[in-house]
């Protein structure tokens, strides 16, 4: 079964390969000669050629992430046995990865993975993943971002705000960003000042409403001299 699985593959590559409006070119006959071996594809013969510029590339369709939508009729109907895990494409937007398609993730134009181990039959903790130099860069600003951290398998966002003291009261208005259910941490600045405030607060209540945060550490409340600050809200929802 294997070995007529292999070469149904050649033969429809190769058939591909040869039809004038073919969704897949190559530089060569394409045979199905890898049975039994640890390869699905190998284009290494590639490497005698006289010209070094020949048969060197491989060209990725260009992905818009921020729209993309995964056929999960495939994954379903087990067509997809993966559940999509270790797919790559390379991704040519900025911005947000569209809703419901895994974890919402900032991505910029370079190529991902999706990474979705261990989570058969749906797509809710998938993740795109940057391969290479993206990967440890996060750009928080003042919409919800996906960040590169996850705790307990459980994404942490962040939000960029800021807030206004009278100087007078310890309770600030820093709102909780739409389903949050927890805060994995803060950071308070001011921008341009190279002054870094705090990174913790007395206390900090869930809530859309003014006063739901008091400023200060754990241990004791601290009223903030008057002035907007800037800060950076990472949490769990």
């Amino acid at each position: 079964m294997k070995n007529i699985l292999l070469n149904l593959m050649g033969a429809f590559l190769l058939f591909l390969g040869e039809t004038t409006y073919a969704q897949l070119n190559s530089n060569g006959n394409i045979s199905s000669t890898l049975s039994n071996t640890n390869y699905f594809m190998d284009a290494s013969n590639f490497e005698g050629l006289a010209n070094k510029n020949y048969g060197r590339g491989l060209g990725f369709p260009r992905t818009d992430l921020t729209n993309f939508i995964f056929n999960k009729d495939a994954m379903d109907n087990e067509v997809i046995v993966s559940d999509f895990d270790g797919m790559v494409v390379y991704n040519n937007a900025t911005g947000n990865t569209a809703p419901g398609q895994g974890l919402t993730t900032a991505v910029a134009p370079g190529f991902y993975y999706f990474s979705n181990p261990g989570n058969p039959g749906n797509l809710t903790k998938g993740k795109w993943i940057a391969i290479g130099g993206n990967s440890d860069k996060t750009n928080i600003t003042t919409t919800e971002t996906a960040t590169h951290t996850l705790i307990n398998n459980e994404q942490v966002y962040a939000v960029k705000g800021t807030f206004s003291t009278n100087g007078t009261s310890t309770a600030v208005n820093i709102p909780s960003p739409s389903g949050m259910t927890g805060m994995y941490g803060i950071t308070i600045y001011k921008a341009g000042s190279g002054n870094v405030y705090s990174r913790d607060l007395y206390s900090y209540t869930l809530g859309s409403n003014g006063g739901n945060a008091v400023t200060g550490s754990q241990s004791m409340s601290v009223v903030y001299p008057a002035g907007t600050y800037d800060y950076v809200l990472e949490y769990l929802k």
